[in-house]
């Protein structure tokens, strides 16, 4: 990969289309969406807002993608106050910008719910701050196009099955929720199931995949995204070995599969994942969708957790156009015999990047880094937590990934440690490496 001197970014910059080459990439994407209608007519319709106007312009995907997550925290700590909302999602964007990034990966489905005012597939979260603060205001809308004028593409990150954790609160959901409607209907009450205390959709129901499916191709169709993301978050971890506790076992008993349950339930995950893919790039062909899933391959190559065929995803380009694992841990995380552990920094890197060396497909490899543990006293195995040691950990591991010859972007979790003083340090590092 390039040295740290070498240019690797890329100018984002407006595509215009003019004339009749504007037309006639009208007309294409509008019999693309006829047609996707068509293949979705099963789906039960979403109500929309009339009159929607939204921008068809793609932005230019960068080179290599720099991403920062801003997740349901940050929606939080925004301004509620519509003016106020702005500055600082100016200042958001500006502060991203600034550090050499590219992009955005923000929360837009986080627990079955919403925070765009042009999306009905799910109500408005309780995190969207200025939802009683004004009825015509959509904070979605002006984060994209503030994100755009700051030349940063846009991602939409969804949580695709959660419903509820310690956050939120079965309680807190609406009524005319779809999960609560189909909670309370003795014919899709399995839609929804419950898990060790938290609420989940049934990634083994068809009317849950095709209803998340819709809420994507909503997203697509009512704002000017440059990309889908989804988060780790799909199926919970079960046992298999008593299968009789495992919360989807009605529906593998029924399905007459010939699969064991393991590879049934990653061929449930696979359908949403394909079936999303497809969507994106019928809405907005420009547009990437990526996954990003744990750090270990072993968590996802497991008969008990995650149910996700990776190796599939890599190898096919039916699926994803990128994969960004979460490899937050430092390089000299250890194991409590105190050697290298298995999901150290390097070991997990090397690991993905046989994975796509052998993938044979347009897959990219893209890698999350943990800005969240700077300064803190994680528990990795030593005296003294590498993260309270060094401030360059992000910075050597970007260079790491960029030697591999086969790293082709990172994402940053997340913006709400932009403001804390260790993270600063590691930030300013990356920052020169970013833009030098």
């Amino acid at each position: 990969m390039p040295n740290k001197k070498e240019s690797v970014g890329m100018n984002i910059k407006t595509i215009s289309f003019f004339g009749r080459i504007g037309r006639i990439f009208a007309i294409l994407l509008v019999m693309s969406t006829l047609i996707a209608t068509q293949v979705y007519a099963s789906v039960t319709p979403i109500k929309r807002r009339e009159n929607v106007q939204v921008a068809t312009v793609p932005m230019v995907q960068p080179k290599e993608l720099r991403g920062v997550w801003f997740s349901y925290i940050d929606w939080s700590e925004m301004p509620s106050d519509v003016e106020a909302f702005k500055q600082r999602t100016d200042q958001v964007m500006s502060d991203i910008k600034n550090r050499g990034m590219n992009a955005i990966f923000c929360h837009v489905h986080s627990h079955s719910d919403s925070y765009g005012l042009k999306l009905r597939a799910f109500p408005l979260s309780k995190y969207m701050v200025t939802k009683n603060s004004s009825s015509t205001f959509d904070p979605l809308d002006y984060m994209l196009e503030s994100a755009h004028k700051n030349g940063l593409t846009f991602h939409a990150w969804v949580n695709p099955y959660r419903v509820t954790n310690s956050m939120v609160q079965w309680s807190e959901i609406p009524d005319d929720s779809i999960v609560k409607q189909w909670a309370s209907n003795p014919d899709k009450q399995r839609n929804v199931l419950l898990h060790k205390g938290s609420y989940y959709l049934n990634p083994s129901s068809e009317e849950v995949r095709n209803y998340l499916v819709s809420s994507i191709r909503e997203i697509c169709e009512n704002y000017a995204v440059d990309g889908v993301q989804f988060d780790d978050y799909f199926y919970p971890s079960l046992n298999n070995n008593d299968p009789d506790k495992s919360f989807d076992k009605p529906e593998y008993d029924t399905s007459g599969s010939g699969l064991d349950i393991s590879q049934w339930r990653r061929e449930n995950v696979s359908m949403l994942v394909k079936d999303v893919y497809k969507t994106v790039h019928q809405v907005r062909p420009q547009a990437v969708f990526g996954v990003s899933p744990v750090a270990l391959l072993s968590s996802l190559r497991s008969k008990d957790s995650y149910f996700v065929d990776i190796d599939t995803w890599m190898a096919s380009n039916e699926y994803i156009d990128y994969i960004m694992p979460q490899l937050y841990h430092g390089f000299e995380a250890k194991t409590k015999n105190g050697v290298l552990a298995p999901y150290a920094y390097e070991n997990c890197l090397n690991s993905w990047a046989d994975l796509k060396r052998k993938s044979n497909s347009n897959v990219k490899l893209c890698i999350g880094l943990g800005l969240y543990r700077t300064g803190k006293d994680i528990k990795d195995g030593n005296v003294i937590s590498e993260w309270l040691r060094y401030n360059d950990i992000l910075f050597k591991q970007v260079k790491t990934a960029r030697e591999s010859g086969v790293v082709e972007g990172y994402g940053i979790f997340a913006y709400q440690n932009f403001r804390e003083a260790p993270a600063a340090l590691e930030l300013d590092n990356l920052q020169n490496l970013f833009t030098n």
